[in-house]
């Protein structure tokens, strides 16, 4: 039986003869702009913990995993609080629910951050619950008992109940209100190098990605759309794509044809053999060239102020040494191993879905919308993720399964190609900046004055949304530097197109601190200053941002002098609560820049699981030297003129940089870390190559300009 609880509390147990002890909890979710939510300050529990009489701990997570390890740092946490057998701990994955977990988005590097303090009060509460069980059975003083490694121990005797040995009884008591946590110094179990839990599934194929997915009586769909942005079906004729050998039939839906089949070949060859007249609509002539010359006329216009203090326009004058520069980045795809994937079984009463998402609540929205079925009649499942990046957010994938199998009213997996992928993605945003600063007589920076132009992922989605002109959002990395700078203005000016974009890993700030710290690097110059220097002498406001500055100098040996040849660029930020800095070592040989070494040091609070943190600053790394090296979608004829990694091409494993992670622990306020490894590795790659060649990079991918 659920006891009741009000509004503000966080915590709920159940409890009854052979059920164990059942608690469940809240996440909050501060995150809701990119996944789509609206907060909601009712409970709504999105974690659940079961200790069943077999003394088995298993926590329900309603995070999507896709590498990032909610599935090993969630169960960390509450074990370390819960004085648990790390060997008993098992994590299952929540369906989607529209109010039952609360937030199941997973973005924005939110999953520790937003959790840290509930995942521990939860664990400590179901210890004290235990404790307070065991003491009870023995008629002792409570405060004679303790936790250990999976049971209580009573101190003076040594007798010791297992937890599943008090899993039932322990339900049965009152919840604690503030049960005590453990100080840091303490912790057994975070901090400490923990396997993920899936790895071993993922290593022997036992893993179910949303491509794994089958159903009973399921047809493969393939969908062909307009190349074009916002172009649609004009006519088709199907008669040669019904001859394929194994398609079965095939549908219309409101953006493209899809032909289902009895295995995905036959329906991709059955897709190819389709006649289709299109209607490519008012954006087939737009190209890279036309959306670059509108963002270099919008330059002329006075952006909207998103932060400034004292006088920028004196203070640039007035300065010993002034700098001015553009900077422009391309497009960029997402371009996940799995492309984008969805299983739909939609009934005359049900909708069930089977899909590798990112914000699993609002692919039951859209189910129900389609289905016309309330949402409690949808039921998500989700799978794991490979990758996201930011991609999985959308659910544009899951909306066409749902309408091809309520056309064609047999359960559908669809599958997009790697064309699909890369031709029908969000992007991440083009942009333009333009920048000016200056350097009194002592090398002090005095002025900064940055000028962003370029599209609104906020304004695509809900056109009229500002209408003032400025969405703050897209000034992230640009607007709270973290820099001292006595006279400053960013402004924006919001400039958009009809390609598609979202949130790409890091959103804005992937492109706002590589422009922030390459034109620091920029004024470095001017004053005459060693680069390191410059920055640590105008962050003593950023104290924690100061030390792994420090820190990433002191181990990539920045005083060292390099080989003849070698370049070497540093770069910092502070984003999603964490502060990273990265020392890039670089060589420019005919042309080709290589990447030996980036030595990256990082400050997140406590690390929870620093093997998981390690690789995803590896991960990140990877990510961000592809897209800053080589990554660009130019736009042709209304649409995407790369459709596959021929023309799109990834980092590979002999181009890889050796990765050096050093975590400084500061047990401040735990930070994200899925995404503030990516922003400073372009900037600390740039920097470097000026160091090693004397020129400058402003304009990304570097491979076409070096």
């Amino acid at each position: 039986m659920i006891s009741s609880v009000n509004r503000r509390n966080f915590l709920k147990v159940a409890g009854g003869a052979g059920a164990g002890l059942v608690l469940s909890f809240y996440l909050p979710s501060k995150n809701h702009e990119f996944l789509g939510e609206s907060p909601n300050e009712s409970f709504a529990p999105n974690v659940w913990l079961r200790i069943d009489p077999s003394g088995t701990v298993t926590i329900t997570v309603a995070k999507s995993e896709m590498g990032q390890g909610p599935h090993t740092y969630f169960p960390m946490i509450v074990a370390e609080e819960l004085e648990a057998d790390w060997k008993s701990i098992k994590v299952e994955q929540a369906d989607a629910h529209p109010d039952k977990y609360g937030s199941q988005g997973t973005g924005g590097s939110t999953g520790v951050r937003t959790s840290w303090e509930n995942l521990r009060k939860a664990g400590a509460t179901a210890r004290e619950m235990l404790i307070a069980a065991a003491a009870t059975r023995w008629n002792v003083d409570r405060l004679s008992c303790y936790a250990e490694n999976g049971s209580v121990i009573h101190k003076p005797t040594k007798r010791s109940f297992t937890y599943g040995q008090l899993a039932d009884d322990a339900g049965k008591v009152p919840v604690p209100q503030n049960p005590p946590v453990k100080d840091p110094k303490d912790f057994k179990i975070v901090g400490t190098w923990v396997p993920q839990l899936p790895t071993a599934d993922r290593s022997t194929g036992k893993a179910k990605f949303g491509i794994d997915t089958k159903v009973p009586g399921m047809l493969y769909a393939s969908l062909v759309r307009c190349p074009v942005f916002g172009g649609n079906v004009a006519s088709f004729d199907a008669t040669k794509a019904k001859a394929v050998p194994g398609v079965r039939t095939i549908v219309q839906i409101d953006n493209g044809v899809a032909v289902l089949a009895d295995s995905t070949w036959a329906a991709m060859q059955g897709r190819d053999a389709l006649d289709i007249k299109w209607d490519n609509g008012p954006n087939a002539s737009l190209d890279s060239d036309k959306i670059r010359k509108m963002f270099e006329e919008y330059s002329s216009k006075e952006g909207v102020v998103g932060e400034s203090e004292g006088e920028i326009a004196k203070a640039l004058t007035a300065g010993a040494k002034s700098v001015e520069a553009v900077y422009e980045l391309p497009y960029i795809s997402h371009s996940p191993m799995e492309p984008m994937n969805c299983v739909a079984d939609v009934k005359s009463g049900s909708c069930e879905i089977w899909v590798p998402s990112q914000t699993p609540q609002s692919a039951q929205d859209v189910a129900a919308q389609i289905t016309g079925l309330p949402k409690e009649k949808v039921t998500v499942h989700v799978t794991m993720l490979g990758g996201g990046f930011g991609r999985r957010l959308d659910n544009d994938y899951v909306e066409e399964a749902v309408k091809i199998s309520k056309a064609a009213s047999v359960p559908v997996q669809l599958l997009w190609t790697r064309e699909d992928d890369m031709m029908h993605d969000f992007y991440r945003p083009a942009s333009r900046h333009h920048l000016s600063g200056a350097v009194d007589g002592s090398g002090k920076l005095v002025a900064w004055n940055h000028k962003m132009i370029g599209p609104s992922i906020g304004e695509q989605r809900s056109p009229g949304r500002f209408k003032d002109g400025m969405d703050r959002s897209a000034l992230n990395g640009a607007t709270e530097m973290p820099y001292s700078i006595p006279n400053y203005a960013v402004s924006y000016v919001m400039a958009n197109t009809a390609v598609p974009i979202g949130a790409w890993r890091s959103v804005y700030r992937s492109q706002n601190i590589f422009v922030v710290e390459s034109f620091i690097d920029e004024l470095a110059h001017a004053a005459r200053k060693d680069p390191l220097e410059f920055r640590l002498q105008m962050l003593d406001k950023s104290p924690r941002l100061k030390k792994v500055v420090e820190t990433v100098a002191e181990k990539a040996g920045w005083k060292k002098p390099l080989p003849k040849g070698l370049g070497r660029g540093i770069a910092c930020a502070s984003c999603f609560g964490s502060h990273v800095a990265e020392v890039a070592e670089v060589s420019v040989e005919k042309g080709k820049v290589r990447v030996h070494r980036m030595v990256v040091a990082v400050d997140c609070g406590i690390a929870v699981a620093p093997n998981t943190l390690e690789a995803q600053i590896e991960g990140a790394i990877v990510l961000a030297l592809t897209a800053a090296l080589k990554g660009e979608i130019t736009i042709e004829n209304g649409r995407a003129k790369q459709s596959n990694f021929d023309a799109y091409p990834l980092m590979t494993i002999d181009e890889m940089p050796k990765v050096e992670v050093h975590i400084v622990n500061s047990y401040e306020a735990l930070g994200g870390i899925g995404e503030p490894g990516v922003p400073p590795a372009a900037p600390a790659v740039c920097n470097a190559i000026f160091s090693a060649t004397g020129k400058r990079i402003r304009r990304l991918p570097i491979v076409k300009l070096v």
